[in-house]
């Protein structure tokens, strides 16, 4: 009886995981540019327009695939990084869409756009956006207006963005700057 209470109490204590969502990569990569500031949740949500009960959520998925510790403070860069270059653009695939006025990504935007010359523009749907090009799905709707407020967040999605879309040069590139940057 009592190994039946205990298994009772583990089955319910145990957190199932549903898999990993597009804006967990926003939240990890932000963590990625705050570097070694101090961040927190309320913090994360306001700056990426993500709710703090989402952030909060995200937190928990990460730790829960191994991409964050389990003080969901400190970012388990191998694991991560792993995940961004082996199968990240399994997981989100994404292909160029219809062409759209809004922010350039990919190698469309930096750093890879001083390394890479291409005819194809690669946007995210962005209202206040100048430039004309390939519609790309953002991660979360709200990737543009953050990337306006954080140029390192803007690089580190935009490199994303060449792992999803990118020819075999460019994703190449993108990890190279992507390695600098969460090693």
């Amino acid at each position: 009886m009592r190994i039946k209470k205990i298994f009772i109490f583990c089955t319910l204590k145990m957190r199932s995981h549903k898999g990993m969502r597009p804006h967990d990569v926003v939240i990890l990569l932000k963590i990625v540019a705050k570097g070694k500031e101090a961040w927190f949740m309320k913090e994360i949500a306001y700056e990426l327009g993500i709710s703090s009960s989402e952030i909060s959520e995200s937190l928990n998925r990460s730790v829960f695939a191994g991409l964050l510790a389990s003080d969901k403070k400190r970012l388990m860069k191998k694991a991560f990084l792993d995940f961004l270059l082996f199968g990240f653009r399994y997981v989100f695939p994404q292909q160029p869409g219809r062409l759209v006025l809004g922010m350039p990504t990919s190698h469309s935007a930096s750093p890879l756009i001083n390394h890479i010359q291409s005819n194809e523009l690669y946007v995210w749907p962005y209202i206040h956006g100048k430039v004309r090009g390939q519609l790309i799905q953002p991660l979360h709707p709200n990737v543009p207006q953050a990337c306006q407020k954080d140029a390192k967040l803007y690089e580190l999605l935009s490199l994303s963005d060449s792992l999803r879309v990118g020819r075999a040069r460019e994703r190449n590139l993108a990890e190279e700057y992507l390695r600098g940057f969460i090693s």
